[in-house]
């Protein structure tokens, strides 16, 4: 018996420290690894296929999943889990947000100072990441918002400088803009965020003890939510130099740290580029940066009256097409695979409780996902969306339907009337479109037709 023991040994010990080990266990042992999805002759391709998705924003998720006494995880795993079912299998969220001195910016923040880290959220995405791993989705993480309503880059430059801040309220949008548009020349500020950006690929997860640097649940870093030079304006003109630069070295230093994942910008497309081709082309040709992203916002950029659709509809179907198929194009012209990763639409008349219909919704999804899906199999190097947003079971109250601390998570950032943008897991009629464009991408994906068009276009090239 002593024998048959010590031959063995060499076997039974490991699976042993499988089963002992926090985070481990033997099941996901023997699962085989999911490969990291990777750049390959204009596309995304996990193994041998091309990668395609369907998915969606859901930035709340390391906020339910830090919530371990008030049903927090619970929600998430629910969340997930209705996902998936719905064929939905990739989601944008960020890996951080900074704390800020503007009133509305969420709370608490992921980074509270500079290197002061909140590790309870950290946590949260830890466990988001190892949630998401049991289904087989993939993580788009953005590193920091242009934005003001997660801290962000100016959450950055205010520790820079406190002489130099600026409240949007205050002073004004456009000099708000501006300010953010300083963060890629700041030096001081780029330290800081370079050393955060280490330290969160570099960070070993506490659920699984992976690195995240090591981790294929994670599809790509991204440099930021929306980054802009600023303004359309002198102002914005004459960041532009620094503005790609910071995007080039960035994107590069994150490359230096982790040579396993891809990285993109998280811009607008053309409108995130003061409304200029060339400046995309230009910030994008970045040979560290793998894939293109834009954006689609009908309403908040006044191209659709939600409270006056007979008057507003047929323009702002037209520009929303045009800039689908602009930035479809503009991916060719670079060679690089594009994702339509932002876009949302109010519900009919811009309400915002969850029983108001999503008609004009549910059209605009269909048109959008229509061209995603003929483009594709065309051979246009566009390879998934993500809807904004998912807010599930979160709802907003009323009569306002402004957030306040202790209120459910909509998929409506805290200075948005909760309800805005968000799917709610009642959108019947939503849903059954997102799971039909989810299941048409992976039916591309499964005959090959992705791939076979791509070989014609590079003989067209």
């Amino acid at each position: 018996m002593r024998r048959i023991f010590r031959a063995l040994f060499p076997v039974l010990f490991p699976l042993a420290l499988l089963l002992i080990l926090p985070g481990c266990s033997i099941v996901r042992w023997l699962a085989p690894e999911p490969a990291f999805i990777r750049l390959q002759d204009g596309l995304l391709y996990e193994d041998e296929t091309p990668y395609t998705f369907a998915g969606v924003n859901l930035w709340y998720g390391p906020w339910l999943a830090a919530d371990d006494t008030g049903g927090g995880r619970e929600r998430l795993r629910r969340e997930l889990d209705m996902l998936a079912a719905d064929g939905l299998t990739n989601v944008r969220l960020p890996a951080f947000s900074e704390r800020s001195r503007i009133p509305w910016a969420l709370r608490p923040s992921v980074i509270e100072a500079p290197g002061a880290f909140n590790e309870a959220l950290l946590r949260g995405l830890d466990m988001m990441l190892e949630e998401m791993s049991k289904r087989n989705m993939r993580a788009v993480l953005f590193l920091t918002n242009y934005w003001e309503w997660s801290g962000g880059m100016t959450s950055y430059l205010d520790w820079a400088d406190s002489s130099t801040f600026v409240d949007p309220e205050r002073d004004g949008w456009d000099r708000y803009m501006d300010y953010a548009g300083t963060f890629g020349a700041n030096a001081r500020a780029q330290a800081m965020f370079r050393d955060h950006i280490r330290r969160i690929v570099q960070r070993f997860n506490t659920v699984n003890g992976r690195r995240y640097a090591d981790d294929p649940t994670i599809m790509a870093w991204q440099l930021a939510n929306e980054p802009r030079p600023g303004t359309v304006s002198p102002v914005g003109e004459a960041m532009l130099p620094a503005f790609i630069a910071w995007v080039d070295s960035t994107a590069r230093y994150i490359k230096s740290l982790d040579s396993l994942h891809l990285v993109s910008t998280g811009s607008e497309g053309v409108i995130g580029s003061l409304v200029s081709e060339e400046y995309f082309l230009r910030i994008h040709r970045s040979p560290a940066i793998d894939y293109l992203t834009f954006h689609l916002w009908p309403v908040v950029w006044r191209w659709y009256d939600p409270k006056n659709p007979d008057s507003t509809s047929h323009s702002a179907e037209s520009l929303s097409v045009a800039y689908i198929h602009q930035h479809i194009r503009l991916a060719r012209r670079l060679g690089k695979p594009v994702v339509l990763e932002e876009f949302g639409m109010s519900r009919d008349t811009g309400g915002y409780d969850a029983t108001a219909p999503v008609t004009v919704r549910d059209r605009w999804f269909r048109m959008f996902f229509s061209i995603i899906e003929d483009s594709a199999a065309a051979g246009a190097l566009i390879v998934g969306s993500n809807v904004w947003a998912w807010g599930g079971e979160g709802r907003g109250t009323p009569p306002t339907y402004r957030y306040r601390p202790g209120d459910p998570f909509t998929g409506d950032p805290s200075h948005e009337p909760q309800g805005f943008n968000s799917v709610f897991d009642t959108d019947s009629t939503t849903r059954a479109i997102l799971r039909e464009h989810a299941a048409n991408l992976r039916r591309l994906r499964s005959r090959g037709s992705l791939t076979a068009a791509t070989e014609g276009q590079k003989r067209e090239r």
